[in-house]
């Protein structure tokens, strides 16, 4: 290996842009906690590791095993509230 490498003819990688996309996403506290912690505990940053994950995620074609509440049906909304009634009793 060289003590010194000449990177002044250069140039930037044309596929780069290609490769990643910058996004705004949301995430609750928990769960930027959780990829922070793990991250440190890795060694990497913890922006990496949600891009790894969620590639990972997409490879294996996983799907979340939960039901997103759609309220579209008034019979879903009256279950919805009476599911909220009994947590709060």
């Amino acid at each position: 290996m060289r003590k010194e490498y000449d990177f002044s003819k250069s140039r930037k990688n044309p596929y780069a842009k290609q490769l990643k996309r910058q996004i705004t996403i949301r995430l609750d506290t928990a769960a930027v906690a959780y990829f922070k912690q793990m991250a440190a505990e890795l060694g990497m940053p913890y922006q990496n590791l949600i891009n790894w994950f969620l590639r990972d995620c997409a490879m294996q074609k996983r799907r979340p095993s939960i039901r997103w509440p759609t309220g579209n049906s008034p019979q879903e909304a009256k279950l919805a509230r009476q599911a909220q009634e009994r947590r709060s009793a």
